[in-house]
């Protein structure tokens, strides 16, 4: 959930801040702005565009009670900015991403991303706030666009897929960046040392303003750093360590006088919370798009991950009729009509309305001509008053079902559930009263040759008794 401050709010807050923690001004660093032939609107028109591709192409946790906390935090720091640096049109948001990476990133203008896994390694709510008083920074000292005023000159309008690339990160972020005309991710997400300096030093003094330790943000550098194994974390590798780093920010934390206590007391619930969900995704899971983000109706989706069919099948008896072997890790799940075998993930079931995006729904349509072709013509007539955005892909063909004759109609459609493109198999054949079998096996586009050898196997393994 979004949300951005009005000016009564920012105002309000502010006094409350100033009210709660005082800092000691003659002795601490300062910091100015670099020059910058970029308008402040230019920055929320960058930072705008790209938060804009951010929510739409990672997964959003879209957790209320997260959401909030991640903004009360925020709010409680943009409340701290010093009066130099509070630029007009500048609207701070906060977002989490359902990503596992330890990750944080602050766009011009105002708008911040954290990861998932960045709230879960903090161990304190100071350590989580030092990492957005960090990006905060960064933003409301325009590193973005005065590093690039120094570089090549760039159009707004083609920074989305670099800046997306590197915020997944990695391997897997290289290739969501592939086919951008410019790197402009350099500039808007990965700052050099001076600028890394900047950003520790004012995020310090601001935590310090809102009533936060600003030494919490040098823990939390140091468990980043322990938590990022080897390769470290992906947070780092975007933000190079300046040199002594931690020393630094104590030193800086020493210069600074912190009254009140900041602290809202929800750190320790929020992380339960966490804890209790499905795992978060890795950055490869979401360059392969195994997430989903937004469904066809603009709202947002469930997340999951799905597993490919087993090569292992076992048999089920839906009906007294009929004996059917699916993958071994797919379900049984009553859906109208019929029965669904769906893997986990692949199924949902919203207040009696149900879906499926991977799998087999199995079902007899009643009243058959007798003639195979027109009555799987008619079923798919039915079928397209639901599904308006199902079509054809090619021919019918003749398949077997059972031992007995069958036709197979390769279809495509937009899920109503994910939004994604996704292969349709509908197979059908009579039944000996005239009824129609059929079978409908639905995968994500992508993955259509890998489920098209499962539903073949179901298809010919399937024993009628009727």
């Amino acid at each position: 959930m979004t949300r951005t401050l009005s000016p009564l709010q920012y105002s309000a807050l502010t006094a409350l801040v100033l009210s709660i923690g005082v800092v000691s001004v003659t002795s601490q660093t300062k910091i100015a702005l670099d020059p910058n032939k970029y308008s402040l609107q230019q920055d929320v028109e960058l930072g705008q565009e790209a938060a804009a591709e951010v929510r739409k192409e990672l997964p959003m946790l879209n957790d209320e009670r997260v959401e909030d906390y991640a903004e009360r935090i925020g709010e409680i720091l943009t409340g701290a900015i010093p009066a130099e640096f509070r630029h007009a049109g500048f609207r701070y948001t906060f977002d989490v991403v359902n990503q596992k990476e330890i990750n944080a990133f602050a766009l011009p203008g105002g708008p911040m991303f954290l990861n998932r896994g960045m709230i879960e390694s903090a161990k304190t709510e100071g350590e989580m706030a030092g990492v957005m008083a960090h990006e905060i920074s960064h933003v409301v000292l325009r590193h973005g666009t005065a590093q690039a005023t120094k570089g090549q000159k760039f159009q707004i309008g083609a920074v989305a897929g670099q800046i997306l690339g590197a915020i997944v990160g990695g391997p897997a972020g290289s290739i969501i960046a592939q086919g951008s005309q410019f790197g402009l991710s350099a500039y808007f997400l990965k700052y050099g040392r001076e600028y890394e300096r900047q950003a520790d030093l004012l995020g310090a003094q601001m935590m310090a303003r809102a009533g936060y330790d600003p030494r919490a943000m040098a823990s939390m550098f140091k468990t980043i750093q322990a938590e990022g194994g080897r390769s470290g974390p992906e947070w780092l590798s975007s933000h190079p360590d300046p040199g002594n780093r931690s020393d630094a920010i104590i030193r800086e934390a020493s210069m600074l006088r912190t009254q009140g206590n900041a602290d809202t007391g929800q750190f320790t619930s929020i992380q339960a919370r966490l804890r209790g969900m499905s795992p978060a995704y890795t950055a490869e899971q979401i360059a392969r798009g195994q997430t989903r983000s937004r469904n066809t109706s603009g709202s947002p989706a469930r997340s999951v991950t799905v597993q490919p069919p087993s090569t292992r099948f076992r048999s089920y008896s839906p009906t007294n009729f009929l004996r059917v072997s699916v993958p071994s890790n797919w379900e049984q799940l009553n859906s109208g009509g019929g029965v669904t075998y769906a893997p986990e993930g692949g199924f949902v079931d919203d207040g009696g309305q149900t879906a499926f995006t991977h799998g087999i729904e199995i079902g007899v349509a009643q009243g058959g001509t007798g003639n195979l072709q027109r009555d799987t013509q008619q079923l798919l007539q039915n079928f397209s008053r639901s599904n308006p955005q199902l079509r054809r892909t090619g021919d019918t063909r003749r398949i077997t079902i059972g031992g007995r004759q069958g036709l197979a109609t390769p279809l495509a459609n937009v899920s109503d559930v994910s939004g994604q493109q996704e292969y349709v198999n509908l197979s059908t054949a009579h039944l000996r009263d005239g009824s129609l079998l059929y079978l409908i096996g639905v995968a994500p586009q992508p993955q259509a040759t890998t489920y098209e050898r499962a539903f073949q196997r179901v298809r010919e393994t399937m024993q009628i008794s009727d």
